[in-house]
């Protein structure tokens, strides 16, 4: 007997995965029988469409532990900072020019000492370094409230590049060398820093991001009914078209940072820094900076979901809750798979939303239902779905 289920341990093991399927299948379909079909077709969509911001915010950490290896418990605090910078820019009728032109200095000079400090402090390359000054301030600035989707977009650029190269230079970079734990440990440190700098800035009340309306009425979107269902659902699934705007912008921006990753000089670094740091640094690639680069795409990445998910549910604190909740969709699609970030996103929405609707609890929804389901991925594939097997010899 023991011989048996020695040589037949994969097919058995298999086996006891697909009974254990079949049961949770029975379960949730016992649970949803008393369900009505639109409701059931109406949590779908919302979980899908839920899944896809979800994917866009696994895809700034996988970013991060591809390139570097570390866990960024502060992405959450990004979003919350990316989104209340768009905030501030998107809400006034006239923006600053000395705040807009502070800002662009920071950005510019940041950006010009990762390339080369020496460059710098040589004084070369200084029409660059004004330029770039002259024309984000110029776009930050030009026209009134007509153009604050311009000013807003181009405050949100220069802000999370600004934030993400100060995270790497004055809090990741010293720690080159050192365990990779020290490494996480700082980022929870950034994480309430943060969190700090959002109280003391814009306070704690919760802020409206009015992103998602409709510009004949000026007012949110009439949620979308699907009357034409309404026989064959016995009923009518009503959808947000706030959640279905994130999710295609979530999309598009997933779509871009993939054509970036693999088309472009800059990505095909990334891509080989990821692989191998000795490796990429010895063909002659500049790894710090890279790194660096990696750091403010993932800030900008993460801004652009903390605007998506801000105009959605409403700008808060609580937005960085959501890089919790997207833990899970990281872990489950694998830490290094880009493609299991948006699948593992989606994964957990629709888990969110089903377990929400079996258990008419939110909590239940949020904070159980995805740890659950994450637990039983990983005992079967403890790298996840799409993650690389790494075989460490000793």
């Amino acid at each position: 007997m023991t011989e048996f289920i020695n040589r037949n341990k994969r097919q058995l093991t298999w086996a006891l995965y697909l009974i254990a399927a079949v049961a949770i299948l029975l379960f949730l379909g016992d649970q949803l029988a008393g369900k009505k079909a639109a409701r059931i077709v109406q949590t779908l969509i919302s979980g899908v469409l839920v899944g896809g911001v979800y994917g866009l915010v696994a895809l700034g950490i996988v970013v991060i532990n591809k390139a570097s290896g570390v866990f960024n418990f502060a992405h959450g605090w990004m979003m919350v900072v990316g989104g209340m910078i768009f905030w501030s820019f998107f809400t006034v009728s006239e923006i600053s020019l000395l705040g807009a032109g502070l800002l662009s200095s920071a950005t510019m000079l940041m950006i010009m000492s990762t390339v080369s400090w020496r460059n710098l402090r040589e004084g070369r390359n200084p029409l660059i370094t004004l330029g770039g000054i002259i024309v984000l301030t110029a776009l930050m600035t030009v026209g009134g409230i007509e153009w604050q989707w311009l000013h807003a977009l181009t405050g949100t650029f220069a802000g999370a590049i600004l934030m993400g190269l100060a995270v790497e230079r004055f809090a990741i970079r010293p720690l080159i060398g050192q365990p990779l734990f020290t490494a996480v440990l700082m980022t929870l440190a950034v994480a309430e820093v943060l969190h700090g700098v959002t109280q003391i800035a814009w306070g704690t009340v919760e802020l409206n991001l009015p992103v998602f309306v409709d510009p004949q009425t000026n007012s949110r979107f009439r949620p979308i009914r699907l009357d034409a269902f309404r026989d064959v659902l016995d009923g009518v699934a009503i959808v947000r078209v706030e959640l279905v705007i994130a999710f295609l912008l979530a999309l598009v921006a997933f779509v871009g940072f993939i054509l970036f990753f693999r088309y472009t000089s800059v990505g095909l670094a990334m891509r080989a820094t990821s692989e191998d740091q000795q490796l990429a640094q010895s063909v002659g690639l500049r790894v710090r900076v890279i790194l660096a680069i990696t750091w403010a795409v993932a800030a900008f990445l993460a801004s652009i979901a903390g605007v998506l998910q801000g105009g959605a549910v409403g700008l808060s604190l609580n937005i960085s809750f959501v890089a919790l909740r997207v833990f899970p969709a990281v872990l489950l699609g694998g830490l290094e798979s880009i493609s299991g970030a948006l699948i593992g996103g989606i994964i957990i929405g629709l888990v969110e939303q089903f377990g929400t609707l079996l258990n008419s609890s939110e909590q239940v929804g949020t904070n159980l239902a995805p740890y659950l389901v994450l637990m039983l991925v990983l005992v079967i594939r403890p790298d996840g779905l799409f993650g690389e097997k790494r075989i460490e010899r000793i």
